[in-house]
């Protein structure tokens, strides 16, 4: 979503419960929904757990599927979501994408635009969960750090980049939020 600014730091939360959980997955949920990376070049050397998806095949019509993450992963990442909904979002709307999102250390994630009208629509929001000081997340030109256990909210309709020179990975929680007033006509409900 095209927002007032490039990033938005909407504070601190609570990523203990969730940090816990990701530990304890196996490697092979990493390479479980690979959509991401084939349908976009920048994102080739990630690696995600996808909880909810997006389907687009109707736009403007959304249908949202959960995927395998959901069943190891929702009972800690929905609390996550949901306070960060209800402090800082208006309730109502929906979430269409919910990722744990993985990038090794020594790899980049070209310049690009999330250009599917889907994300004109949605506030894109970060959690890092695991970082390191050699991560820079770049929007419209300008870099920022984001610090695990803070929320974030990114203007991915800027041209963004990222890059871990640390020696350790960056995993985020990515979610997107639609809220009720920018619904394009989707159909669906949040899974329950």
């Amino acid at each position: 979503m095209d927002i007032d600014a490039l990033v938005r730091d909407w504070g601190p939360i609570d990523i203990a419960p969730l940090a816990e959980a990701i530990a304890r997955q196996e490697a092979t949920a990493w390479n479980e929904h690979e959509q991401r990376q084939k349908d976009y070049e920048v994102h080739r050397q990630t690696r995600s757990i996808v909880l909810l998806f997006a389907g687009l095949d109707n736009w403007p019509t959304i249908e949202v599927l959960k995927m395998p993450g959901w069943d190891r992963l929702a009972n800690v990442v929905v609390p996550v979501m949901d306070s960060i909904i209800a402090r800082w979002y208006p309730p109502g709307g929906r979430i269409i994408r919910s990722m744990i999102a993985l990038m090794p250390a020594g790899v980049r994630i070209d310049p690009h635009r999330d250009s599917h009208p889907s994300f004109a629509c949605g506030h894109r929001i970060h959690v890092p969960i695991e970082t390191n000081p050699r991560v820079r997340f770049t929007v419209d030109g300008r870099p920022f750090n984001l610090q695990a256990g803070r929320v974030y909210e990114i203007n991915n309709l800027k041209t963004h980049s990222v890059i871990n020179k640390g020696a350790t990975d960056r995993t985020h929680l990515i979610f997107d939020y639609v809220p009720a007033d920018h619904e394009p006509g989707a159909t669906a409900a949040l899974p329950s």
